[in-house]
């Protein structure tokens, strides 16, 4: 199971929220760049970065961090947050992002978002399917629909999508532990590589996610209030 560790931005500062509650924000580091070289330096190999300054306007802004990240680290990158058009696509290409995870497009927009599975390959767009009491949310979280995520997954896997990040938001950033049933159902009956993301708090949830047959786990809150140390996971990986 891949170890990937979030650095999530907001004015350009790596951050943490809450349930995804922009009023929730705590500031971790001034320097993206500092964290994301200090995972490297453990022997981490995989990022996900998240504009959450994008995700709230629903056009991509911190494509600068992503380039410096990028151009200064050897990180893969899976970056999402902003994501809705074309162009915002491409610059997070151009920017050296490695992949990107689209969700609110691939909940509103279907065919965009089938396009650019197309157009890309399933090896370069991910989807994003977070939820919130098992209900599909989009727009940084702020909107939330009327689809359920087992059936939304469902369909994107019948149409080729091969990695899918699923976050249940009522447990991001609280380090109470991770969607463990939720994940064994769509495991149950869908063939992608699930990345779970949102409440790990210990390496023992990483080894409940990797037991469940996850092909990535997303660790956050965890490693910035010292509840998971960074050589630890770096052992893990």
């Amino acid at each position: 199971m891949r170890i990937i560790p979030a650095i999530d931005i907001i004015d350009g500062k790596c951050v943490r929220l809450s349930q995804g509650d922009y009023q929730r924000k705590t500031v971790y580091n001034d320097d993206p760049l500092e964290v994301a070289r200090s995972f490297e330096d453990a022997g981490i190999q995989y990022l996900h970065l998240v504009d959450l300054d994008g995700a709230k306007s629903r056009q991509i802004v911190n494509y600068k961090t992503l380039e410096k990240l990028c151009s200064q680290t050897n990180l893969k990158i899976d970056f999402g947050g902003g994501i809705k058009s074309q162009q915002d696509l491409q610059i997070a290409f151009d920017s050296g992002a490695s992949q990107i995870t689209a969700g609110s497009v691939a909940a509103k927009e279907p065919d965009k978002f089938l396009g650019w599975l197309e157009q890309y390959g399933a090896d370069k767009i991910v989807l994003g399917a977070d939820c919130k009491d098992r209900k599909i949310a989009s727009s940084g979280w702020l909107e939330q629909s009327d689809q359920e995520v087992i059936e939304f997954i469902a369909n994107y896997q019948k149409a080729g999508i091969e990695y899918v990040i699923c976050t249940d938001i009522g447990k991001d950033g609280m380090l109470e532990g991770p969607s463990i049933e939720l994940y064994k159902e769509i495991l149950a009956c869908q063939k992608i590589s699930l990345i779970a993301s949102g409440g790990v708090s210990s390496l023992a949830d990483l080894k409940a996610l990797k037991a469940l047959g996850c092909e990535g786990a997303i660790v956050g809150k965890a490693l910035y209030e010292g509840q998971i140390e960074l050589n630890d996971l770096a052992e893990l990986c």
